[in-house]
This record gives C-alpha cells, structure tokens and sequence, in this order.
C-alpha cells in the first residue's frame, strides 16, 4: 500500500470517527414527531466529486393523526415537502442539507426545521463484496411539530446489487438532544428496501420504515412506528431520481396512509 492509498484510507478512518463521536452526543427519536418528510432508504452511492443533487421529497397525509398529540399538530391531510441539496466534495464524502416545511388546512404553510447530514462511504476503488456508507444527521425542528426540538441520527447504510435484484439496510440509531423523550437514550429505527429492475427504466420494489424505540428495552408493538411501502423507481437517468410509493401503517401509532414522491435532478 503506497503512502497515497494510506493516506486516503488513514482520511476516510477519521471521517468514521468524527462523525461517530458526534452522533454519539445524541441520535434522533422519531417516536414523538410529524417525521414523515424524508421517506427514503438510503443507497451507499454518494454523490459523485463536485457534483450537486437537488431533490423533493413530497408527500401527503391521506389518513393521519386526526388530534393533537403532546403539543403536536395533527398529520390527517397534511402535506409535507422537504427541500435536499447534496455536494459531493471526494468519491467518498458527501454533505446534504435539509429544509423541512408543512402545509394543513387552516394551518398554512409552515416552515418545520433544518437538518444537516455529512457522509462518508467505502470507495468502489477498493472493491468490497457490498456498498457501505455512514451517515450522521443533526438538526433543529419546531415544538409543534415534535416533542423534541433537536435531534440527531447516526445511520449506517448496506446495499448490494445481485442480478435484477436490489437490497438496501439501514440499520439506524437515533436520539433526543433537546426535548421530551431526550431521557429515553438511544433507539433502533431500522429502514430496508428490496427493487426488481423489471426493465432497465422501471424497478419496483418494497420500503420498511420502523421505529422501535429504546435500545434498552423496546416499546410495546402498538407504541411502534412501522410502515410498508410499495414503491416504484424510474431510472430515466443517471442524473435523475425518481420514487413513488403509497404507506401503509401497521400499527397504532403510525400514519395509516401516505403517499410520497421523491424527485431529483443532479448538476
């Protein structure tokens, strides 16, 4: 190994670190929150070096949160938009940030918070039998909008391409920094998804978003956020995202019906 290589690898360790001392101070909860802005499993593709993705992530509430919650403004016929800008600065570091912003009858248009999300990945270069990458996320959004006003994510990403197939895990761990559920420590919010290129433009598949609450001890099956998600995603190309999927709820406390657009464009 050339002292180039070493260096880029002794780099990348680093970032690793860095971002797993940060995320340590505390990972997002979204037990307690309107969290249905970002829907999306993550690939361990960043975006490529001098490159900017702008995406729009939409969706809408058709049967929600019907009442108030802990402050909380209903989800019932909400309307949910987020703004993303991502740079890619290496082959392997990344940085995106996060507008956050909700529409309601009689509510208006409001403006939730902002998130920043720095990643890093293993480079294709080095020819892993899988994608890897690590995200952390840290950001601020408003109380009545969640019970817990800043919040951060740590979110390991794992994916692979076998044949037509396509598997992606996101095994993530998340905390309240500031707010109500700030003493609950660490949880498990685990998202994964599974495609079929059916053609080379068209590829359906099925998302799996959760929120199980505490490491220490989860919480019972009905206080449990989980969502199914049948999804299509156009490869038009390399330079566009397309993501389109109707949620289903699968328990109490969770939005029964959602459908979400997820669209972007790289320059």
């Amino acid at each position: 190994m050339n002292r180039i290589t070493q260096s880029a690898v002794a780099a990348f360790k680093g970032h690793i670190v860095l971002w797993l001392v940060v995320c340590g101070v505390g990972l997002q909860t979204e037990l307690r929150a309107q969290d249905n802005y970002e829907i999306q499993v993550y690939g361990s593709d960043t975006v490529p070096t001098g490159k900017t993705m702008v995406e729009l992530h939409s969706n809408f509430a058709v049967s929600g949160q019907r009442q108030m919650e802990d402050g909380m403004l209903p989800t019932d016929h909400a309307f949910h938009e987020t703004l993303e800008v991502t740079r890619g600065f290496t082959d392997w570091f990344e940085t995106g940030f996060y507008v956050f912003s909700s529409a309601r009858s009689g509510e208006g248009w409001q403006w939730v918070g902002d998130h920043i999300r720095p990643r890093v990945r293993v480079p294709e270069s080095w020819h892993w039998p899988v994608g890897l990458s690590l995200s952390g996320e840290i950001g601020y959004q408003r109380r009545q909008f969640a019970t817990d006003t800043w919040t951060a994510e740590i979110r390991p990403i794992i994916d692979k391409q076998i044949g037509r197939f396509y598997f992606s895990v996101n095994p993530a761990l998340e905390r309240s920094i500031h707010g109500m559920e700030a003493s609950r420590g660490f949880e498990f919010a685990p998202a994964a998804k599974i495609s079929y290129d059916l053609t080379k433009k068209i590829s359906p598949g099925v998302e799996y978003y959760g929120a199980y609450g505490p490491l220490t001890g989860f919480d019972p099956t009905g206080e449990q956020e989980q969502q199914i998600f049948p999804v299509i995603d156009l490869n038009l190309s390399p330079k566009w995202e397309i993501n389109f999927g109707v949620g289903i709820g699968l328990t109490h406390s969770t939005d029964h019906l959602l459908v979400k657009l997820i669209l972007g464009r790289q320059f």
